[in-house]
């Protein structure tokens, strides 16, 4: 076939080069100015934003998608890292390159591997905006699994790279940038 034909001939230039994968689940966050964050078009897909909007009064509430899931208060669990600490791992990836570049391709977990609930989050939430947040319990989404996250110390070792900012950071950080920002960037 012509694809393995075609790795066939590739395949001295592939065992040359270098590539690095970064994996991550939920960035969150934004820039501690308040003046680079995230501004969905529309309804957020993410849960920061999304109880961000609710915290400000865009949302009238936040639906929570099941809460009996085998977690500690029956909420999804996920790893969340901050969006400047999911900067800085991809500087210490291309410092790896400026170090001792990898043959091949490696990859690596950024996060900070430990996951919180939705629950976790919405509290987390309300103590940095000082906000109520409504939800409300809605049953569980096709597909989700109870909790996910990843297992960052190989980044930890190989690229000296660790997640710093807390959940406080994230919440305290996102929710600067809804202040300043209340109906988004367009609205400014």
């Amino acid at each position: 076939s012509l694809s393995l034909s075609l790795s066939l001939s590739l395949s001295p230039l592939l065992q040359e080069w270098s590539a690095v994968i970064l994996r991550y689940f939920n960035p969150v966050g934004a820039h501690e100015s308040g003046r680079i964050g995230e501004d969905p078009k529309g309804a957020p897909n993410n849960l920061m934003p999304y109880i961000s909007q609710v915290a400000i009064g865009r949302r009238p509430f936040l639906s929570v998608f099941g809460n009996d899931y085998d977690t500690p208060d029956g909420t999804g669990v996920r790893d969340y890292i901050h969006v400047v600490d999911l900067a800085c791992g991809h500087v210490a990836a291309l410092q790896l390159f400026e170090r001792d570049a990898p043959v091949g391709c490696v990859t690596y977990n950024l996060g900070t591997g430990q996951g919180y609930s939705v629950l976790e989050m919405v509290e987390a939430m309300k103590v940095a905006s000082k906000a109520e947040i409504a939800y409300k319990i809605v049953d569980r989404r096709p597909g989700d699994l109870a909790s996910v996250y990843g297992d960052p110390s190989k980044a930890a070792v190989e690229l000296g790279f660790q997640a710093k900012k807390t959940l406080s950071d994230m919440c305290v950080d996102s929710w600067r940038w809804q202040q300043m920002n209340p109906q988004g960037f367009n609205a400014a």
